[in-house]
Formats: C-alpha cells, sequence, structure tokens
C-alpha cells in the first residue's frame, strides 16, 4: 500500500466520524465500513484484508468512540473531534505503511 493509498483510506474514514452534542455531552460516532464499503472506494482484497482482518481494527473503532472518555475537561467539542480523526492516522499508519 503506497501512501497515496493510505491518505485516501485516512481521508475516507475520518469523514467516516461525526460528533453529536447535548448539554455538556459530546458523543463520538464512527460509522464503521464494511468490507463492500473499502471495495467501493477502490481498495483492493489485500489492503481489505489488512484491515478489517487485523487485530487492531476493532481496537481503532473502540478508541474512536471513547475519545470523549479521555478527554481533558476544558477541550472543545471541535478538539475532541480532531483527536477522533488523529487516531485513524496513528492507527493506519502505523499498522499499514510501508507496506
Amino acid at each position: 500500500m503506497d501512501s497515496e493509498q493510505i491518505q485516501k483510506m485516512n481521508q475516507w474514514l475520518q469523514s467516516r466520524i461525526t460528533m453529536k452534542q447535548a448539554d455538556d455531552t459530546i458523543k463520538i460516532e464512527f460509522d464503521e465500513p464494511g468490507a463492500e464499503d473499502f471495495y467501493a472506494q477502490g481498495f483492493d482484497e489485500e489492503t481489505v484484508q489488512r484491515t478489517l482482518k487485523s487485530s487492531w481494527w476493532g481496537e481503532m473503532a473502540t478508541d474512536i468512540v471513547e475519545t470523549p472518555d479521555f478527554a481533558e475537561p476544558n477541550d472543545s467539542a471541535e478538539q475532541i473531534l480532531k483527536y477522533a480523526r488523529d487516531l485513524v492516522v496513528e492507527y493506519v499508519g502505523k499498522r499499514l505503511y510501508p507496506y
């Protein structure tokens, strides 16, 4: 997987992370893609398998939605959303690059 494909995956996965805010509660949601979603984005079989079948995928999805639990009390909602999206870059970059 080259750096262009990794960037494409990062951007696509980050776009699937959204935030809902009600009163003082911030909820992060990850519209977790399945294999067909990856194929629809043009990713090949090897990439799909190395991503969805990996041990880190579920951990990443959990960390994303639990981001508000680890944020500082004075972090803004936008910062928390950014932290959640940054997790994608960390996980994908560390696990799929430089393959």
